[in-house]
């Protein structure tokens, strides 16, 4: 676990799937309580960092997960390695629901990635288009590019695409910080089991900016 941050330029900020789908803007999607409140610690932590990345869930309607009356959600999907479960349809590419949070500019990053664009994949990892984590969205190769050795992260949600991002980074070889006040969680014991997971892989995890400040 760090104590101390390197240098901004080794730094880089990842707003995980920051996006309405996942925020009481979109009750119909995959709403989580106060998701819509990270922004201004995202925004934050990004001045810390020499790079931005973003990733977003970038659906389509034809997807062979979506749930409905006789495939209800959670439900498990055969045939296709690269799905679990059904969901609600959500961040269907053009809807409100794909888009960034109010507050977020998609300009302000350096490196975007786009997962789940194909309609037999939904991955939940920013980091591998596919669940055996074997085809890179280049977000890795694109970090270790720049000479990047800590990366802050934060998004929606702590318990499921968080992890698991967070998780990939670790096991490519990055230092990781979770800050927990950019992050908002689907239900309490999946965040602890969440955190607890993390916690394993020596993942850094903070409250806030304020505490990453003191790491400087």
């Amino acid at each position: 676990m760090l104590t101390k941050l390197p240098a901004k330029a080794k730094i880089a900020a990842f707003d995980i799937d920051a996006q309405n789908t996942f925020t009481p803007i979109c009750p119909d999607e995959l709403p989580v309580a106060e998701g819509d409140q990270i922004v201004s610690e995202l925004n934050a932590q990004a001045a810390l960092a020499a790079l931005r990345i973003g990733s977003r869930d970038a659906h389509t309607p034809q997807a062979v997960w979506i749930a409905d009356s006789k495939h209800p959600v959670l439900s498990p999907v055969s045939g296709y390695p690269d799905v679990d479960v059904r969901w609600p349809a959500h961040a269907i590419i053009g809807t409100k629901g794909f888009d960034f949070i109010e507050g977020l500019d998609p300009k302000a990053y350096d490196f975007q990635v786009y997962k789940g664009i194909e309609i037999d994949k939904h991955p939940y990892g920013a980091c591998y288009h596919d669940l055996a984590n074997t085809l890179s969205t280049g977000v890795i190769e694109y970090l270790r590019e720049h000479g990047v050795t800590t990366v802050i992260c934060g998004g929606l949600a702590t318990d499921y695409c968080v992890k698991n991002t967070v998780l990939q980074l670790r096991a490519a070889g990055f230092e990781v910080i979770l800050n927990l006040a950019a992050c908002r969680g689907i239900a309490p014991d999946t965040v602890a089991a969440a955190l607890a997971e993390m916690r394993a892989q020596n993942v850094t995890i903070v409250e806030n900016t304020a505490e990453l400040k003191n790491m400087l």
